[in-house]
């Protein structure tokens, strides 16, 4: 039977307080802290009115997303698995709050039936930043962790920044539709960026109960996804079969609706594989911290079993003490090609976006220019944010994979100077949320009321009936005459076309000077938020590179301590220490064993069945 992974934390900790190895016991709390709360997190993504929280609703089998025809998901909602249901609201923390819980959050308990009935619109400033949702549900087991999203499109540049920055940290995404048409083009550009993010990238096509040609959608949905390469299941589903199967503990019914298939997926392919994974990272850990023990204890030991020998081992650890030395002087290696890497990273970012920016407002003024943006201005306002959306998403998924790029230079070189073998690196989030960019502002839509339009034509009449009734006066005619007024209604006609070209032209510098505030704004608050990501990358390699030498190096003075002290025994305590050294190395050496096993135990799984 497989020994616990909080049962081998603790033994090793134990084993490095006995050996007095304060940093390994800080390095295994930090993984204790880890396998704790660890979570398998999957995504649920899409536009609005798609279907998104009725899904969610019926994979657990419970109202805990509000649906409806004017109810729409505004903050994130979190469900997990727990010993009983229960629902909190997260809001901000208070500007008066302690510093130790300033960025913790105020929690509000609410009833869990309230979630359904929840209104979309609440005020922005009364708005929690989350909530929620605990459940005992056999599907969350393992640690799954459901996560309802704002619906993307429509709502500009800051939404689908906010979900794609959720992606790089999530197990798997999936993606909703509908049966009601096929992949829309924001849709596909979602997912090819959510692809290049996340290995695991799910589909479901919802309202399968209520579109007739649902199979031909999700035949024509497969085959857009396969001309755009992404490998992504496909999962046809009808959510409100699912919460009636619930209701009525139906499991034809459930795998009627397509969910139990779904359920299973995740269970099968996500859970499972987050958990060999976590596996490996966990036996990663605890091997090499035993590692560090066994240097130690065997070096001691070795010296009290020959004593002879002694001399070449103190001189074998010198040697080493002093490449790891050499690693420390040799780490202005990696650390410059770090600190070169952020810097030209950081340029880079802030070009890319500015390009993409030039290319959007290039495009933005040629339809400006082509038509009249008064009256255009509500349908050219969603054009412009689901064009800005789709340039910032893909400088967001450019961004990260060449922060990730610099963050394998900067390891491989680090392995090249001698390191030791890392774990597989984990880069947090940013802690600054997304400052809300400005909305894109009305303009003048350039209509005018019949008794404007009549006084500017009396205006520009006005000259051409008074000097043509005076011309035509000397020929014994009256100033008002046919040909007087003819002149008016030409001239009136000129000056009433030249103020609507006039008017047409204000409306269009208007229109190019608020699409060039927006834009800057944009690319403003966006490049902030990237490098923040991209200094959070700089930190945690410099972090984990360093204490990864200072590890190195601390183990290795150990060892020519233990080294030097075995040849000051008295030959009483020489025996007393070889037992002890004997049955700590026999602790280490099990120690290793069962993380091995561990490891072996979900390798061996049969593929589509969960590891025991």
């Amino acid at each position: 039977m497989a020994v616990p992974q909080t049962e081998l934390i603790q033994r090793a900790a134990a084993l490095a307080a006995e050996c007095g190895r304060p940093d390994l016991e800080r390095r295994l709390a930090e993984v204790r802290r880890r396998v704790q709360r660890r979570t398998v997190r999957v995504l649920v993504v899409g536009e609005p009115k798609k279907g998104k929280s009725s899904l969610l609703n019926g994979l657990v089998g419970a109202p805990v997303c509000a649906v409806g025809d004017d109810v729409t998901t505004v903050v994130p909602t979190v469900v997990a698995g727990g010993p009983e249901p229960r629902a909190v609201l997260v809001h901000p923390p208070r500007p008066d709050a302690p510093a130790g819980e300033a960025g913790a959050g105020e929690r509000e308990r609410v009833p869990l039936s309230s979630l359904a009935s929840r209104p979309p619109d609440l005020d922005v400033d009364a708005r929690p930043l989350r909530i929620e949702v605990t459940l005992p549900r056999r599907i969350l087991d393992g640690g799954l962790e459901l996560v309802d999203t704002p619906g993307l499109g429509g709502v500009g540049a800051v939404a689908s920044l906010t979900a794609l920055d959720l992606v790089p940290g999530a197990d798997a995404v999936l993606v909703v539709t509908d049966a009601t048409q096929e992949f829309t083009a924001p849709e596909m550009a979602f997912l090819e960026q959510a692809a290049a993010l996340c290995p695991n990238v799910l589909c479901a096509v919802t309202k399968t109960d209520v579109a007739p040609e649902w199979r031909r959608i999700v035949e024509l949905d497969r085959r857009h996804l396969a001309d755009r390469g992404i490998e992504a299941p496909l999962f046809p589903v009808a959510s409100p079969l699912a919460l009636l199967a619930a209701q009525h503990r139906d499991a034809d019914l459930q795998e009627e609706s397509g969910l139990g298939a779904l359920g299973r997926h995740l269970r099968e392919q996500v859970v499972a594989r987050a958990e060999v994974l976590a596996q490996r990272s966990l036996a990663h850990d605890v091997a090499t911290v035993a590692q560090h023990l066994r240097l130690a204890t065997r070096t001691e030991l070795a010296g009290l079993e020959d004593p002879a020998a002694q001399e070449a081992l103190v001189q074998e650890l010198e040697e080493a003490r002093t490449s790891v030395d050499q690693l420390r002087r040799r780490s202005s290696r990696w650390q410059q090609i770090l600190a070169d890497g952020v810097t030209d990273l950081m340029a880079d970012i802030d070009y890319d976006l500015r390009d993409r920016s030039r290319v959007v407002t290039r495009e933005a003024e040629e339809a400006i220019d082509a038509d009249d943006p008064g009256v255009l201005w509500p349908e050219f306002s969603r054009w412009l944010e689901q064009r800005i959306e789709i340039a910032v998403a893909d400088s967001f998924v450019w961004a990260q994979q060449r922060s990730q790029y610099l963050a394998d230079q900067v390891v491989e070189q680090f392995a090249r100077d001698g390191g030791a073998a890392l774990p597989e690196l984990t880069i947090g989030e940013a802690t600054d949320v997304l400052a809300t960019v400005v909305a894109l502002p009305e303009i003048d839509d350039g209509y005018l009321q019949l008794r404007e339009r009549f006084l500017i034509g009396i205006r520009g009449s006005y000259t051409g009936v008074l000097m043509t009734g005076l011309a035509t006066s000397l020929a014994g005619m009256a100033l008002i005459n046919p040909i007087s007024l003819a002149a008016g209604v030409l001239l009136g006609r000129k000056a009433f076309n030249e103020d609507k070209a006039q008017r047409l032209q204000r409306r269009q510098a208007e229109a190019k000077s608020v699409v060039r505030r927006h834009l800057d704004e944009v690319v403003f608050q966006v490049s902030k938020h990237l490098k923040d990501r991209l200094r959070v990358v700089q930190r945690t390699l410099r972090d984990l590179l360093g204490e990864t030498v200072e590890e190195m190096t601390q183990s290795l003075n150990d060892a020519v301590r233990a080294a030097q002290r075995s040849t000051k025994e008295a030959a009483g305590e020489r025996t007393a220490r070889l037992r002890t050294l004997r049955l700590r190395l026999e602790r280490i050496d099990g120690l290793v064993a069962e993380v091995a096993r561990g490891v072996a135990a979900p390798a061996l799984a049969p593929a589509g069945r969960t590891a025991p």
